[in-house]
């Protein structure tokens, strides 16, 4: 089976050059593509001097996690590959990671997706996540092992895996097609594996292929940048994804709800931080990053309304740029 490891890049080269270290001496041959999402940093330069066998393919812009992956899938599927393994550039892979999922295709045939097991680079005994199950009763995903202690296993059906390692069989993508870009980021890995899951497709775990994750090293800038993301895609994962009874079930009982109370606690912040501002003369900086985070799920919202996508409102940047 031939495999291509997709890796993507975005002003993030100490991390990539980390996990394509992690990726020497795996004791099975493959392919590995970095994609850089249009780096403004020296990423290209130092990872064609380090790698020079690496395929390196450059997008020019920053086209979010799943259109900046698809790229690199594109071209896995052009070079003949089996087998595609989406791998997060803030990874660490174990010395028998490749092998064990390679094993995990060979020995589990009718399985068309894979995912593997992360766990904190900060805290090695426990799991990031093993991926999510859909709780139609929350509107959201329940994550399953969420910082569970090493060895923890599940018999449940997850609807997708952690989407920081995906090993997806070629016959996947030419069913259903590529990542969603219109995400850009968040809950592109759970659309793509529920499409896979409505057709046919059986997802499976491999306990085997352990690695290390830093668990959102994407957002260094900050929480409210996270939470924009996280409920842009909530809604538009809602709107692909669930019938029409359920999506007017959810809009009228939980999404409703949520956001007048989002607009609420808004309202009330904004007033206290003001008299706050006039009243002490302290560091107010925590309450500001809250009342920026009712901004964020309140425009993430505004924006999926107005079918506004791609890299987001300015502010959310700041001073600072995030990784892919």
């Amino acid at each position: 089976m031939n495999l291509s490891v997709v890796i993507l890049n975005w002003n993030g080269k100490n991390d990539t050059l980390a996990c394509l270290t992690s990726l020497e001496n795996q004791g099975a041959p493959f392919e590995t593509i970095v994609v850089d999402n249009g780096s403004s940093d020296d990423s290209v330069t130092q990872i064609t001097k380090r790698f020079p066998t690496v395929t390196l393919l450059e997008t020019g812009k920053n086209l979010g996690y799943a259109g900046g992956n698809n790229v690199g899938i594109e071209h896995a599927l052009r070079q003949g590959a089996d087998l595609i393994l989406l791998l997060n550039n803030d990874t660490v892979a174990g010395t028998q990671f490749i092998v064990a999922l390679l094993e995990s295709a060979k020995n589990s045939p009718k399985a068309g997706i894979f995912g593997a097991y992360p766990l904190r680079m900060a805290d090695p005994e426990k799991i990031d996540h093993l991926g999510g199950r859909w709780n139609s009763a929350t509107a959201t995903f329940d994550l399953i092992g969420l910082g569970a202690a090493k060895g923890f296993k599940t018999d449940q059906m997850l609807d997708y895996v952690c989407g920081c390692c995906i090993l997806i069989r070629r016959q996947v993508f030419e069913t259903i097609g590529l990542l969603e870009p219109t995400f850009f980021l968040f809950w592109e890995e759970a659309d793509f594996c529920m499409r896979a899951k409505k057709a046919g497709v059986i997802i499976e775990i491999c306990y085997e292929a352990e690695l290390l994750h830093k668990v959102s090293a994407s957002f260094v800038g900050g929480t409210p940048h996270k939470t924009y993301f996280w409920w842009r895609g909530r809604f538009l994962w809602i709107e692909r994804n669930c019938s029409k009874e359920e999506k007017d079930r959810l809009y009228q009982t939980i999404l409703f709800p949520e956001m007048r109370h989002l607009l609420k606690l808004r309202l009330i912040k904004s007033f206290q931080l003001l008299l706050l501002t006039l009243i002490q003369r302290k560091n107010l900086s925590q309450k500001k990053n809250k009342l920026l985070q009712y901004k964020a799920a309140l425009e993430g919202y505004r924006d999926f309304r107005n079918a506004s996508f791609g890299s987001g409102p300015a502010w959310l940047f700041g001073n600072q740029e995030f990784e892919s």
